[in-house]
């Protein structure tokens, strides 16, 4: 099978990420590859052919973290456009679900490096953790709607 071309590619990638709420927290992965190699964000990755965007958002999160999850809705669909000079680096296309666990066990494996779960004070003051503001954003989004579903079952 032919490895899709990440950098430089001809045309925009399809990506998916996982906004994972357990017991009042956040579920965050440390990039052990770019882009953004090192920083704090979601668990997600590219999309595989003949796959559905709920089937790679539970898949990505299986593979990096262990757990089992459900997506539940989407948060937010997002351009990520990395450029260097005139050149786009990387380009993609990023289906961002709300999702909640249903089983595994949390444990950092594929191109994450870490794992681990974040009170809503780590990413609202940043703290010691490396993230991105558009991840703040999309972690902030799923946090809010997560509430709003818990009040709605209760």
């Amino acid at each position: 099978m032919d490895k899709m071309q990440r950098e430089f590619p001809q045309t925009p990638l399809v990506g998916v990420g996982a906004v994972v709420v357990h017991e009042g927290r956040v579920l965050l992965v440390r990039r052990g590859s770019e882009p953004l190699k090192g920083h704090w964000t979601l668990p997600g990755g590219v999309l595989e052919v003949g796959e559905t965007l709920v089937e790679g958002v539970a898949r990505e999160v299986r593979e990096e973290t262990g757990l089992l999850v459900e997506p539940l809705e989407l948060v937010e669909l997002l351009d990520r456009i990395h450029r260097e000079a005139s050149r786009v680096r990387y380009h993609y296309v990023i289906a961002d679900y709300l999702c909640r666990v249903t089983g595994g066990e949390l444990r950092a494996a594929s191109d994450a490096d870490a794992v681990r779960w974040v009170e809503p004070t780590e990413w609202k003051n940043h703290g010691a953790l490396v993230l991105d503001p558009i991840t703040v954003r999309v972690i902030e989004k799923g946090w809010q709607r997560a509430q709003a579903l818990q009040e709605e079952g209760s």
